[in-house]
């Protein structure tokens, strides 16, 4: 449990734009957390969802955050897969962040692909959390806001999503 408290501090101290303290809890998560699979068994259960793939999926949006889209994708190549379907709202919103770290790459045309991918899953969910990870991604489009397939995401996170431009 402390870990998972850890990766919580981690991912607001991202969000305060404070990369020192966001490694530091980052670090400490990942360090709880081999400690507690080596010790396994004094865990309960509910908290069995964390481990180092979820650690590196948010590890991936604490950098994404922090426009640090170079730790943010190494860090995503360590989060397992995700099969549409089975967390289809968490599919969605990991596309989103994935997505955006490529656009601060300057990768537009991947990070375009991820954004849609992310609007075909999101469209069947109701989340407002959701639709929050799909507007920072729209933040992210801003330096290419005249292209024609920006303007197209644009229309479709209106129309599909609902969403304001």
């Amino acid at each position: 449990m402390l870990a998972f408290t850890k990766l919580i501090e981690a991912r607001a101290h991202a969000r305060e734009n404070d990369p020192r303290a966001a490694s530091r809890a980052l670090a400490a998560s990942e360090n709880l957390l081999d400690q507690a699979k080596a010790d396994s068994g004094d865990e309960p259960a509910w908290i069995d969802f964390y481990a180092h793939p979820r650690l590196s999926a948010d590890a991936a949006e604490i950098f994404r955050d922090l426009k640090n889209p170079k730790m943010a994708l190494a860090w995503n190549k360590q989060a397992a897969a995700m099969a549409p379907g089975t967390f289809t709202r968490s599919v969605g919103m990991r596309l989103a962040i994935v997505g955006t770290a490529h656009l601060q790459a300057r990768d537009l045309d991947h990070g375009l692909e991820l954004g849609n991918r992310s609007i075909d899953i999101l469209a069947r969910v109701q989340s407002s959390r959701a639709k929050d990870y799909v507007c920072e991604f729209n933040t992210a489009l801003a330096p290419w806001r005249r292209e024609p397939a920006v303007r197209e995401f644009i229309h479709r996170t209106r129309t599909e999503l609902g969403m304001a431009a």
